[in-house]
């Protein structure tokens, strides 16, 4: 066992904690359900089904579909956290594809992101470091959730100074592009732009409510990573040497636009844009091969939080038979996802996915309108991308609905609101939910840490 922190609880005690909290969150009313912000769903083994029976391990009697229950989006109490010991990644069938992934060096240097993570470290009380490092094979990997009231370890971004703030967004900034920052801050001003629009004091949807757990010391030799989670996002990052991998990282939001202490915040354009572009590259015949019959339902995304041994198929248009143009558009689309991560880095990824781009397959469904709700999938072996339009669940889109002075609606944003209803709304670019993984056991840095231990230990 690498690193000096603590073991968590086991994934059956901690779901029967949070389980509980949620049943008591639910017992407070429709207030309290907003702080519990759903998920997508999606189907797969490692999902069990929610129940009403409101025993652990189902949703509480009650719970409104697509809620936390879900399994696609978001893991609550109808969901199952995979042990980090048994994860086995994403695959087409429950085999892993082999020799994907080697231990080498990338020449794109780790230094500046170890010095940050070290400074953030130290900069702690002893009781907050304590409580935010674990084991380098820690189940706490996988334990991230988009849900935003979901239970969470680590310290807590609205409970440091500002001081120890900074310091935890220098170690973002260095870990992340100049995009993944933005986009990352976005995602948390928009969480508390929620929170106002929704009459303010809860704790659950302000930027503070972000958590950063480690895994492991960081080194610029030994394996080590860290998780950057809460409402909306969900960062895994693992280092070797000067090896990286970002995945699984969720990204999301709801509202996509708004106006926040001035600020006015516009997301997943990028993601929309490029999406667009490369399906309409597409001639008729690719067309039906790639666009599925099924319309856009409100909840698609399958490699939400507690997949991570999802079998999932390949499905749409294999990507061998593209034009160089259409070729570069899906990379520009991969790119934007990829290109969250330190410019380095996303180069190294980027070349991974170029690599395999024969044997990737591209997905969609809904319209291609430029407001259309959508979703699209790039699917190969070494990259998994989701892209999910749902029904707003909270946000109306009102301009004058209750905010504070400090959020105000823009006059044009908002779609249709799914209200209370946990997903029985029309699904809007209004609700985003966004996803990378790197399958076949890349997840966490898994196959590398495996490689690691085998070849030098």
């Amino acid at each position: 066992m690498y690193g000096h922190g603590h073991t968590p609880r086991s994934p059956e005690a901690e779901r029967s904690r949070r389980w509980f909290m949620n049943k008591a969150l639910l017992a407070g009313g429709v207030a309290a359900v907003a702080t519990m912000t759903g998920c997508s769903s999606g189907s797969s083994d490692t999902a069990s089904s929610a129940s009403s029976s409101g025993a652990p391990g189902g949703a509480p009697s009650g719970m409104p579909s697509g809620g936390p229950g879900g399994g696609g989006g978001g893991m609550g109490p109808g969901a199952s956290q995979v042990k980090y010991a048994d994860v086995v990644g994403v695959t087409t069938d429950g085999k892993v594809v082999g020799d994907l992934y080697t231990v080498h060096s990338t020449d794109v240097s780790t230094d500046a992101l170890v010095k940050a993570a070290q400074a953030f470290l130290d900069g702690l009380s002893s009781t907050e470091r304590k409580s935010c490092v674990f084991d380098i094979d820690a189940d706490e990997w996988t334990a991230w959730s988009n849900v935003d009231g979901y239970d969470r370890k680590g310290v807590r971004m609205g409970d440091m100074t500002t001081k120890k703030q900074n310091l935890g967004y220098a170690l973002l900034g260095k870990a992340l592009s100049a995009d993944g920052l933005t986009q990352t801050r976005g995602i948390m001003k928009l969480n508390a732009f929620l929170g106002d629009s929704n009459g303010g004091n809860q704790k659950t949807l302000t930027e503070g409510h972000y958590f950063f757990t480690f895994m492991g010391t960081p080194s610029t030799t030994e394996p080590w990573g860290f998780q950057y989670e809460g409402h909306h996002v969900a960062i895994n990052y693992f280092v070797l040497g000067d090896q990286v991998v970002m995945t699984p990282t969720f990204m999301g939001s709801e509202p996509t636009t708004g106006t926040y202490k001035g600020e006015k915040i516009t997301l997943f354009r990028q993601e929309t844009t490029a999406g667009l572009a490369m399906i309409r590259s597409l001639t008729a015949a690719q067309l039906k091969k790639a666009v599925s019959s099924q319309s856009n339902g409100n909840e698609d995304m399958k490699a939400g939080a507690g997949q991570d041994n999802l079998k999932l198929a390949y499905e749409g248009l294999q990507c061998s038979g593209l034009t160089s143009a259409q070729k570069t558009k899906l990379l520009d689309l991969a790119g934007v996802y990829v290109g969250y991560m330190n410019e380095g880095h996303a180069e190294v990824k980027l070349a991974e996915v170029e690599k395999h781009l024969d044997d990737t397959y591209f997905y969609w469904m809904g319209e291609t309108e430029d407001d259309s709700a959508f979703y699209y999938r790039i699917h190969s072996p070494v990259v998994l991308i989701e892209y999910d339009a749902q029904a707003p669940l909270f946000y109306k889109g009102d301009s004058t609905a209750s905010a504070s002075a400090s959020a105000s609606a823009d006059s044009s944003g908002g779609g249709p609101g799914g209200g209370m209803g946990m997903g029985g709304g029309t699904p809007s670019q209004e609700h985003i939910h966004t996803i990378i993984r790197t399958p076949n056991g890349g997840d966490y840095g898994v196959d590398l840490l495996k490689l690691h231990l085998e070849n030098d230990h």
